[in-house]
């Protein structure tokens, strides 16, 4: 029975890849989860795989707040050390985040394999550092190879879950037309920008008899009563959604890609401008390479930009007939499947086997 410590915390973008692998492996594996009390991990994690949190944050931008961090850290280290050796733990897998720190140092203190999946195009801080002490890097896309020269990497493709792979219905709840379906998704923590960016467009889109789900997180909605409109803080029916959209507007979270990828659904990506390191630009640049989304950054200029790619896209102008409208949607829904890896999990299922 293999003893596995996951490391994976904070936002959707960590968690869910993660998941995917935990509920993937066989059920001889035992399976314990290291997380940060208060983070998105304490609703997520199912309580089967025994969930264990450290206090820990990123570094902070001044001197004092970097020194108190990098002692939080060490505590952190010496926390995960005694749990591995009380546990009995042979395999550390974590998916990047500052949370992966003190899981790899724990690891390698106590001489046993670690392996790190890194989901973004430009590889997180936590990897490009202590990539080089992972038995392996799994990778969700290749560019990220390039930024890890000293590591033992592996494109694998990033893990979705399993709803992703099965066919949905379209919910009740999504309004009933022919029209164009529009899915807006801001991410696992919402996104303030992109919301009001939406905000600005939705009478455009409504008037043009478009429909129009806007994911919203913990965000204020528009307010905008309209029988072809459904604002919602959260669903857990995110496949059938992408199954069904025409058209999906969303940040550019490497996980977001994977899952877009697979439903093959065709994307206006908005990165999100304060990502670390700029790592969602990375992502939409990807994307966009093959053709399966279009770029929109945001600034001031944003909501017309925006405003004139939906009017090329979608047959809700007069310049852009029907016809030219699905072509240009099934180019770009080629360019999503040919992004797509179905088999990511089994891939990284493969090499932890190997490193157990």
């Amino acid at each position: 029975m293999p003893k596995l410590l996951i490391a994976a915390s904070g936002t959707g973008g960590h968690l869910y890849p993660a998941l995917a692998i935990a509920d993937d492996l066989p059920e001889s594996w035992e399976i314990s989860w290291l997380g940060v009390p208060d983070r998105l991990e304490v609703q997520l994690v199912p309580k089967q795989y025994d969930l264990t949190t450290i206090s820990l944050k990123g570094l902070g931008k001044n001197a004092f707040k970097k020194l108190a961090q990098l002692i939080r850290f060490g505590i952190a280290t010496l926390l995960v050390i005694r749990l591995i050796k009380r546990k009995n733990i042979e395999i550390v897998f974590t998916t990047g985040g500052y949370i992966a720190v003190p899981a790899i140092l724990a690891a390698k203190y106590c001489r046993i394999k670690v392996m790190i999946h890194e989901s973004n195009a430009l590889p997180g801080k936590a990897t490009r550092v202590f990539g080089k002490f992972c038995d392996v890097v799994a990778l969700g896309l290749a560019p990220a190879i390039k930024y890890l020269p000293r590591c033992k990497s592996v494109i694998t493709g990033t893990p979705v879950r399993k709803d992703f792979l099965q066919s949905h219905q379209l919910p009740a709840w999504v309004p009933k037309s022919y029209s164009p379906l529009i899915v807006v998704i801001g991410g696992s923590q919402g996104a303030v920008g992109l919301n009001r960016m939406m905000q600005n467009i939705l009478p455009t889109l409504l008037d043009q008899g478009c429909r129009v789900v806007h994911i919203l997180g913990k965000n204020e909605g528009s307010k905008i009563k309209h029988q072809s409109l459904v604002e919602i803080e959260f669903t857990t029916e995110i496949p059938a959604l992408l199954q069904h959209a025409d058209l999906v507007i969303s940040r550019a979270g490497a996980g977001t890609i994977s899952e877009l990828a697979i439903c093959g659904t065709p994307a206006i990506l908005v990165p999100y401008p304060y990502a670390a390191d700029m790592h969602q630009d990375y992502n939409a640049s990807y994307a966009a390479q093959f053709g399966a989304a279009l770029i929109v950054h945001e600034d001031k200029e944003s909501k017309l930009i925006l405003t004139n790619i939906l009017g090329r896209l979608l047959p809700i102008s007069q310049s852009v007939s029907s016809s030219q409208s699905a072509k240009l949607l099934s180019q770009m829904k080629n360019g999503m499947q040919m992004l797509a890896r179905r088999d990511a999990h089994d891939h990284v299922i493969e090499l932890l086997s190997k490193l157990s």
